[in-house]
């Protein structure tokens, strides 16, 4: 089933300035692109999750069962400011040679593709990647039951893996007021330089309202501790190990890694062609598919 997704929740909102810039650089970030979306109308709300099921047992008759029920918890899903903004020089953009119009664009196709990147940044690693954003997955997954170590122990060559399964009990982008991503009117401000002097400048800046649900601690999951060590790469087998870990029926909808990533699980392939020839980069483990990403580290703390 298709699920809606940013850029189509900026197409609904009729800002077409902003959707085709969207569209023009997501590509850098798969994460943002391909991941549900829905909106809300304030910034934040919360959610029933239900944390253990209701014990069931048979009874011999004439005898009695104790009453059980279901365990419950309430999580508060927040939205937070994204507010980035731009300002150029208005003599710089005006003797541009292909006119004013064209430098204000390429400042705007570069801000929309900083704060897609920063989204996905933020995806994984939340507040350790900006403080005054969202927590990511690194802080909503289950650390003891949906991970799998690979045990490497170079610092500062650490990745990850994800296993993310999307949907409206699962994961999916949060979108604020309504959705609102918006990108202000250009204007012509008087700004100050690093002495304290005046001059005339183009301004512009985008204000979206993100924010993250992981629904279940079956949404997600993870390899941690791929590093650049000898076999502490990623490999099929430690794909194995993790999709193990989701119930029947509750598959991840994708594997996301980086590219160093990527590389390591094609060179752990061994070749079957007539030819010999090295193994393709591979687009599926185990029946779910792969995406290469590069927000993504390969320095990741390995106390992470």
């Amino acid at each position: 089933m298709a699920m809606p997704t940013l850029l189509d929740i900026a197409k609904a909102n009729g800002s077409d300035a902003v959707a085709g810039l969207i569209e023009e650089v997501l590509t850098y970030s798969p994460e943002v692109r391909m991941g549900a979306a829905r909106t809300i109308r304030g910034i934040n709300y919360k959610t029933l999750v239900r944390t253990s099921l209701p014990g069931v047992s048979f009874r011999n008759a004439n005898e009695g069962t104790a009453a059980t029920k279901s365990n419950f918890e309430n999580r508060l899903i927040e939205c937070f400011t994204l507010n980035p903004r731009w300002e150029c020089d208005k003599a710089v953009a005006d003797r541009h040679e292909d006119g004013a119009q064209a430098f204000i664009a390429l400042e705007a196709s570069g801000m929309m593709q900083a704060a897609m990147n920063a989204l996905g940044s933020q995806f994984y690693y939340g507040t350790g990647s900006d403080a005054k954003g969202f927590p990511g997955l690194i802080a909503a997954h289950d650390s003891t039951n949906m991970v799998v170590d690979a045990g490497g122990t170079t610092a500062s060559t650490g990745s990850s893996v994800w296993a993310v399964k999307w949907g409206a009990q699962d994961v999916q982008w949060v979108y604020g007021q309504g959705g609102s991503l918006a990108m202000s009117d250009l204007s012509e401000q008087r700004i100050l330089d690093s002495s304290n002097n005046p001059y005339t400048a183009y301004c512009q800046e985008l204000l979206a309202y993100p924010g993250l649900q992981v629904g279940s601690i079956y949404s997600v999951g993870r390899i941690k501790k791929l590093t650049a060590d000898s076999g502490k790469g990623l490999t099929d087998s430690l794909i194995a190990q993790l999709l193990e870990r989701f119930p029947v029926g509750r598959m991840p909808d994708m594997l996301l890694m980086n590219r160093r990533s990527h590389r390591q699980l094609q060179s752990s392939r061994t070749a079957t062609n007539p030819t010999g020839a090295p193994a393709p980069f591979p687009s599926e483990s185990h029946g779910v598919p792969i995406v290469v990403t590069d927000s993504i580290t390969s320095t990741e703390s390995l106390s992470l």
